[in-house]
């Protein structure tokens, strides 16, 4: 009784199945930040505090240890569904 308990309590935390195009999306991502530094500059305005600005800068750790993209998208999609890609990813 103990043993099903505690396997349905395994169960529960279990991850949620990701659909392949979801995956696909998710990989995308994560296969773009291996190409390279990302970022963002924000600038504004508005009538109670005035000018604001900001820049974003994120780099990924398969970046820095110099991962191949497509190596990073199809190992990504492995991971998430356990079968190979559905389609190419879209890279920039």
């Amino acid at each position: 009784m103990r043993a099903a308990a505690l396997l349905f309590a395994l169960a529960a935390c279990a991850p949620v199945p990701v659909t392949p195009e979801r995956a696909a999306e998710i990989c995308e991502e994560k296969a773009r930040a291996a190409q390279g530094p990302t970022g963002s500059v924000t600038v504004g305005t508005n009538s109670n505090t005035g000018g604001f600005g900001g820049v974003e800068i994120g780099v990924s750790s398969d970046f820095l240890a110099g991962r191949d993209p497509l190596e990073v998208y199809n190992e990504c999609i492995f991971d998430r569904t356990g079968a190979s890609p559905i389609r190419p990813p879209v890279l920039r």
